[in-house]
């Protein structure tokens, strides 16, 4: 949490007449609040705890609330629920250090106007404040029931707070939703949270990849088909449309559906009805799309491989899920999930990364998303035979190897060490000067090593060091213990 110098109250300031509440039983977030709303000219009360606040809640009534969820007696989601019950139209901002998918959607669907992930910067905070005074109707300014989801979404970044956000906006609609991002960073699981909370979660939900049925087939899935419509239609078959009737359709890598199926679709979305292939009653339906692809549909237009009025028509929202490289916060998370559930379903016990092995994996760029970090956890917990897993257990010649890969040469070794450095930045910045340095030490000791047949005479020329100077980092970086190296 950050927040520049406070300045003094303005010349002239004039508290407002209703103040904004800060229900937090951490003293330093509602004292730096506080500060932060006085400076900007707004009153601010403060309640260490829930129950306060619903007593002074019987006598007055705020501008706007902004609550901690977890604290000890009344937590903030009844605070939540129980100040919208009684003033539905009163904002309140709900905000945590605990996030994910179901917290997020749960405040959003007891009543809670925004969400604010902790630590939070203050500066944001406040505006965050401002906008959604000034969206109620404050004219000082310019200008989401419990749910219970079996949908497990890992991360706690920044993108992934915004896609939450999405999914927990979303879930009193019933708009088609266009979810953009590269092939395993998990569309599906965002569309199956949108529909698991969502108005029609009582309804089926049928999925359909585009891409994984022949181009003569997909109408025959999408559609269904007569008896004898085709050579091997022996009876009848109810299409995917049919199956999600009332329910929600989830069409995957829609950007490889064939151009002249698009049509169809476009007119399903528009009207609602449809003919099952060699059919000639007229079905209705009424189904909610949401769309998936990890393609540039705008350029696919251009490109007239996409119709435009069918992107449209699917992209009345669109979430688009940053691939993991972007949030690279979440990565020791996802390894400890799937290293946790690649145990369970191997029956074995749980593999524990050492902090080099897990800086070592935040480094890596991901190409595969959350699906190759999946991979490799079920790799480690199969092929490790120890239960702690250092850097050198991990499988590189199966897996990767970070400066020799071909995402590695794509980019400088000036672009590798900045994201290398971002990671650890996002992991622990105590030690990342002196960890990087031994690192970057390390890689240049070994190297010219290996350059010189292990000559400690010839690293030091080749690196320019002293020779005791290469001595003294061989026993440091604990590189004495390589049989190979020589004297000469």
């Amino acid at each position: 949490m950050e927040r520049k110098d406070i300045p003094p109250r303005p010349f002239g300031f004039k508290p407002s007449a209703q103040p904004i509440w800060i229900v937090d039983d951490d003293h330093s977030i509602r004292w730096v609040l506080e500060e932060a709303l006085k400076s900007e000219g707004l009153d601010a009360r403060i309640f260490s705890d829930a129950e306060v606040a619903l007593d002074a809640f019987n006598s007055e009534r705020p501008k706007i609330v902004v609550t901690d969820i977890r604290m000890p007696g009344i937590s903030g989601m009844d605070l939540l629920e129980q100040i919208h019950e009684r003033a539905p139209e009163l904002p309140v901002i709900v905000m945590t250090a605990y996030s994910d998918l179901d917290t997020t959607v749960e405040s959003f669907q007891r009543g809670a106007r925004e969400y604010l992930s902790k630590p939070f910067d203050i500066d944001e905070a406040v505006s965050l404040i401002r906008r959604v005074m000034s969206e109620n109707g404050d004219d000082e300014f310019e200008s989401d029931a419990d749910v219970q989801t079996s949908t497990t979404i890992i991360g706690s970044s920044l993108p992934m707070q915004e896609m939450f956000r999405a999914v927990g906006r979303l879930s009193k609609s019933d708009l088609n939703v266009l979810i953009t991002g590269e092939s395993g960073t998990g569309k599906e699981l965002v569309a199956r949270a949108l529909y698991e909370n969502s108005i029609r979660k009582n309804r089926p939900f049928v999925a359909i990849n585009a891409a994984a049925i022949p181009a003569d087939l997909l109408e025959s899935e999408l559609f269904g088909h007569e008896k004898g419509s085709f050579t091997g239609a022996n009876q009848r078959r109810i299409g995917r449309f049919e199956q999600a009737d009332r329910g929600t359709l989830f069409l995957d890598e829609i950007g490889d559906m064939p151009h002249d199926l698009q049509s169809r679709l476009l007119r399903v979305l528009s009207e609602g009805r449809f003919y099952r292939v060699g059919g000639v009653n007229q079905i209705t339906v009424d189904v909610r799309v949401i769309a998936a692809t990890n393609q540039n549909l705008e350029q696919l237009i251009d490109q007239r491989k996409f119709r435009s009025d069918l992107y449209h028509r699917l992209n009345v929202v669109q979430i688009r899920l940053a691939p993991v490289r972007e949030r690279t916060a979440d990565i020791p998370q996802l390894v400890r999930h799937f290293l946790r559930k690649a145990a369970e379903e191997l029956n074995t016990e749980e593999k524990i990364i050492s902090k080099d092995a897990m800086n070592f994996l935040v480094s890596y760029d991901w190409p595969g998303n959350v699906r190759e970090i999946e991979n490799i956890c079920r790799t480690i917990t199969v092929m490790t035979a120890s239960r702690h897993v250092d850097v050198s257990e991990i499988p590189l010649n199966s897996f990767f190897n970070t400066f020799g890969s071909e995402a590695a040469t794509e980019t400088s070794w000036e672009s590798a060490l900045r994201a290398h450095a971002e990671a650890l930045l996002d992991v622990d910045s105590s030690d990342i000067v002196p960890h990087l340095k031994s690192q970057f030490d390390r890689s240049l000791l070994e190297a010219a090593l290996v350059r010189t047949n292990y000559s400690r005479r010839g690293a030091s020329k080749l690196l320019g060091w002293s020779r005791n100077t290469v001595a003294r980092k061989i026993k440091e970086l604990g590189i004495e213990d390589e049989p190979a190296i020589s004297e000469e």
